[in-house]
C-alpha cells in the first residue's frame, strides 16, 4: 500500500502523488543519494535562480519525482544529473508561471519585473558576476564553477550538446571578465 504525499511548495501548486514503498535496500540507497546530493542541488539552484525558496521548492519536487521513479533512476549512470535537470526544469517552469501570473495581475507594470539576477542577495563578488549573466550562461557557469561539474555532466543535466555547453561557458567567462573589468576588482 503506497503513501500519499501532499506538498505545497512556495509556488502554491499542490503536488500530490502516491508513493509505492521501495524495497528496504532501495530505500536506504535513495536515502544515501538524497543526503549526498540535496544540499548541492539547492545551492546550485539558488545561484541559478537567485531565489533560495524557489530553489528549495524545485529541489524538493525533483527529489519526490526521483523517489517515485527510483527503481529506474538508480540504474542511470548519473542519477544526480537527472535530479539536477528535473530541478532546473521545475525551477524554469515555476519562474515562467510566476511571470505569467504577474503579467495578468499587473499588465501595465511588466517592465518593473525583477530579474533573477537582481534577486541575488549578498555582496559576494562571485554571486554578482554570475548574477549578471543571461540565464543559460548562469546555469552552465554555476554547474561548472560552483557545482564542479564537467562539460559532459552539464550537457546531460541541461539537455544540451557538449559543444553548446562549451560555447555558453566561453560566453559566460567573457561576460564575467567584462563585468569584472568594468566594475573593477572588488576585494
Amino acid at each position: 500500500m503506497g503513501a500519499t504525499l501532499l506538498a505545497i511548495p512556495g509556488n502554491g501548486r499542490a503536488l500530490i502523488c502516491t508513493l509505492e514503498p521501495l524495497v528496504k535496500s532501495s530505500e536506504q540507497e535513495f536515502d544515501q543519494f538524497f543526503l549526498a546530493n540535496y544540499d548541492d542541488v539547492v545551492n546550485a539552484l539558488t545561484l541559478i535562480t537567485g531565489d533560495r525558496d524557489r530553489a528549495t521548492d524545485a529541489a524538493q519536487e525533483a527529489f519526490v519525482k526521483a523517489y517515485a521513479k527510483w527503481s529506474k533512476i538508480c540504474s542511470y549512470d548519473l542519477p544526480s544529473a537527472w535530479v539536477r535537470r528535473i530541478a532546473i526544469n521545475i525551477s524554469r517552469d515555476s519562474h515562467r508561471s510566476e511571470r505569467r501570473r504577474r503579467r495578468r495581475e499587473l499588465p501595465h507594470r511588466e517592465s518593473d519585473a525583477v530579474s533573477p539576477a537582481e534577486q541575488i542577495v549578498g555582496d559576494d563578488a562571485a554571486r554578482r558576476l554570475l548574477g549578471g549573466l543571461p540565464p543559460r550562461q548562469r546555469e552552465v557557469a554555476t554547474l561548472f564553477y560552483v557545482d564542479d561539474r564537467g562539460v559532459a555532466d552539464i550537457a546531460a543535466i541541461l539537455g544540451l550538446s557538449e559543444g553548446t555547453v562549451k560555447s555558453h561557458l566561453a560566453d559566460a567567462r567573457d561576460g564575467m571578465r567584462a563585468s569584472f573589468d568594468r566594475d573593477g576588482a572588488e576585494r
